[in-house]
């Protein structure tokens, strides 16, 4: 008798394998029987038509807020998700005293846009070590599992106080202190540490994150750690000094190599996109990433399946009228006020004779590439795209259909064209913007990336940057995009069978996860049943459904029948279910 038998679907078994139609028989959370399954079972489901494969793990996300008041977990719960990595970038709320809330909070809402206010009536703070936050968020059940990285932002401010501010060096004793949480933290089942050089993560209050200036001796002696342990992973986010004068992409690389080296054999991953304004540096990531691991290391690339881009809008963190004189009279109107004021035309008139103002600087958490996107903006605007409100989300459109064809095609200039855009929808109307990834105005690099044999998905900051970006659905990109609808149109793609090993076997092997990732007897029963035909994204929406009343973009999808997580149905036609199976995930065990 088993509890749960999925009959007759086409079976990815997450190997990189051909799919076979079969049925699995679960039993105790577990699979204990692929192929005919004779058996009688409690639960039976048909995926007669529809693709099984396991569940998906996401490397990259930011919840570490979340957790900690919400059960459900959206969006990453909607896409297929069954395991989240959490704590990225080097930004999370633990390690923290009381007196240091206040300044994590600002930190994540400034880095990763996540509204403070939500983050000020959610957060528990039922902890203050490492060890402790891992209790409470595992004390709370989930629908999806978890892990968490250690962040080094608040490891840093834990250990050094006030003096963890960006550029203060930490001097020996400082060093030992982070040395001792990390430690700490990766024997009670953390599963690795992570860090931020980002040009663009300042806190809500304008200042750098306090790691972003780090020294070699910190790192390397944090690295350090990971030497005898039998678990965890390294994770650094690297913009390679892009905007700070005197530095170099090499002299960036030569730290993230002495950073990795001083590891062990611990396996490690970074950050690779494709920049505009360094628009060959993922090639050199490449080529001395390439060149370490035949030395014997073992470091991976996370690598998104689309551009790293934003939504804009008047209901978003950002748009392109945010920084004219007029407009920031009235940006604190609600929507409806905006909206009605925006459309006069003589407010329309003067609104465009002005010239924008800088936003950035010392003391504003506005990153600098507003302003640079702002002042740029008619030339950019030759690859930033409306959003079709009667179809689905095009996330790979030429310029033909940009802002800027737009308005040619209207005999406008592109600030008239984007003003009226911007009012579509009752003022809800989105742009998508890809900021990276984008350079050459289709997606055949990112091809390139993701098939290098060291790529892993990620990069979705599922649970961040809710005000511009819904990247959370990257693993229904990946499949609805990159081995379906982009082979269609006569472009290459990524075979099915590949793109479910990258989603769910190539990212429990970078974790050291042996229970999950493959439809295998004896694997945990986190499994996925999928309309592959129908799977769909559509235009994301901003709900206000976060603490407080803060908002945040959700994507609608259809496609996923049925999500399991170690056999209970926590997706049922894409409705989350009162299942609640998901528990932290500790790595060690």
């Amino acid at each position: 008798m088993f509890d749960l038998k999925i009959t007759n679907g086409l079976v990815f078994d997450g190997n990189g394998s051909e799919g076979e139609v079969a049925s699995i028989g679960i039993k105790d959370g577990y699979i204990v029987e692929i192929g005919e399954c004779s058996g009688n079972a409690l639960k039976t489901i048909s995926a007669k038509n529809h693709i099984v494969t396991p569940g998906f793990i996401d490397l990259h996300t930011h919840y570490d807020g979340q957790i900690s008041w919400d059960e459900e977990l959206k969006p990453s719960v909607n896409h297929g998700v069954t395991t989240a990595l959490l704590g990225n970038c080097g930004v999370g709320f633990a390690p923290c005293r009381k007196d240091d809330r206040d300044k994590l909070i600002r930190l994540m809402e400034g880095v990763e846009d996540i509204p403070g206010t939500a983050l000020h009536e959610g957060l528990q703070w039922n902890w203050e070590t490492f060890p402790e936050y891992m209790d409470a968020i595992d004390a709370m059940p989930h629908t999806i599992d978890f892990a968490v990285m250690v962040p080094h932002d608040p490891v840093r401010v834990y250990a050094m106080g006030e003096r963890a501010v960006f550029n203060e060096p930490a001097n020996t004793q400082d060093i030992e202190n982070m040395r001792v949480i990390v430690r700490e933290a990766m024997e009670a089942g953390a599963m690795g540490f992570s860090l931020g050089r980002s040009d663009f993560h300042k806190s809500s209050d304008g200042q750098w994150t306090p790691g972003s200036e780090a020294g070699r001796e910190e790192l390397v002696s944090i690295a350090e750690v990971f030497q005898d342990l039998n678990h965890g992973v390294l994770q650094a986010v690297n913009d390679f000094d892009m905007l700070r004068p005197g530095d170099s992409f090499d002299s960036e690389f030569d730290l993230m190599e002495a950073f990795f080296r001083a590891g062990g054999n611990r396996p490690g991953s970074m950050s690779l996109m494709e920049r505009d304004f360094a628009p060959d540096d993922w090639k050199k990531i490449i080529h001395r990433t390439e060149a370490m691991n035949t030395d014997g290391l073992n470091i991976h690339f996370q690598v998104a399946p689309r551009a790293i881009g934003s939504f804009t809008g008047l209901n978003c963190t950002f748009h392109a009228l945010m920084a004219f004189p007029s407009y920031l009279a009235i940006r604190d109107k609600s929507l409806a006020e905006r909206v009605a004021i925006l459309r006069d035309p003589a407010f329309k008139a003067k609104l465009l004779t002005e010239t924008p103002i800088k936003l950035a600087g010392e003391g504003s958490p506005v990153p600098p590439i507003v302003d640079i996107m702002i002042e740029n903006f008619e030339r950019l605007a030759e690859k930033q795209f409306r959003l079709d409100y009667s179809g689905k989300v095009d996330y790979e459109q030429t310029n033909e259909t940009s802002l800027a064809a737009l308005a040619r095609q209207d005999g406008v200039s592109v600030w008239d064209k984007t003003y009226d855009i911007l009012l579509e929808e009752e003022g809800r109307a989105l742009i998508y913007y890809p900021v990276y990834n984008y350079y050459e105005m289709n997606y055949d690099n990112v091809l390139t990336m993701m098939r290098h044999p060291k790529s892993l998905p990620g990069l979705s900051d599922g649970g961040a940057h809710v005000g511009t970006i819904c990247d959370a659905s990257f693993p229904t990109y990946l499949l609805s995009h990159w081995t379906r609808d982009r082979i269609r149109k006569g472009s290459e793609g990524i075979e099915l069978k590949r793109a479910v090993q990258m989603l769910t076997a190539d990212g429990a092997d970078y974790l050291g996860f042996t229970d999950r990732g493959r439809i295998e007897v004896g694997q945990r029963a986190d499994i996925n049943i999928i309309d592959y035909d129908g799977l769909d994204l559509g235009v994301p929406v901003m709900v206000q459904d976060l603490p407080a009343g803060g908002q945040r973009l959700i994507q609608p999808v259809i496609g996923y029948k049925a999500t399991f997580v170690k056999g209970e149905q926590v997706i049922d036609n894409g409705t989350v279910t009162t299942a609640r199976p998901g528990r932290l995930v500790r790595g060690g065990r």
